[in-house]
């Protein structure tokens, strides 16, 4: 069984900057896919990001040159460094980690961007 934690988010104005970690524990494939999703109240839950286990990214287009994603490894966990923040990137932002055989969550963290 993986658990994930995520931390990170928090309250910032419009053109901030945050950022998110999630740590996995538990027993963990070494080759693996960790990313974001992220859902707003009404919405269905949306791909923010993804980081393979060789760092292979890929990030949904609304937020291509603003979000980069990184991970450790070593640490099993990755990172979503958030930039220049807008009002619609305000959402519940969800951590997974992915293998050819299971999917795990974490328990989402809230980022709410406004004045």
């Amino acid at each position: 069984q993986v658990k994930l934690v995520e931390s990170g988010g928090g309250l910032v104005q419009p053109g901030g900057s945050l950022r998110l970690s999630c740590a996995a524990s538990g027993s963990i494939f070494s080759i693996n896919t960790m990313g974001w999703y992220r859902q707003t109240p009404g919405k269905e839950r949306e791909w923010v990001a993804s980081i393979t286990s060789n760092k292979y990214t890929d990030f949904v287009d609304s937020v291509k040159g603003r979000f980069t994603i990184s991970r450790d490894n070593a640490k099993n966990t990755v990172y979503l460094q958030m930039n220049t923040l807008k009002p619609e990137d305000t959402a519940v932002y969800y951590c997974y980690l992915r293998t050819p055989t299971m999917s795990s969550w974490g328990q989402g963290t809230q980022v709410t961007v406004s004045l």
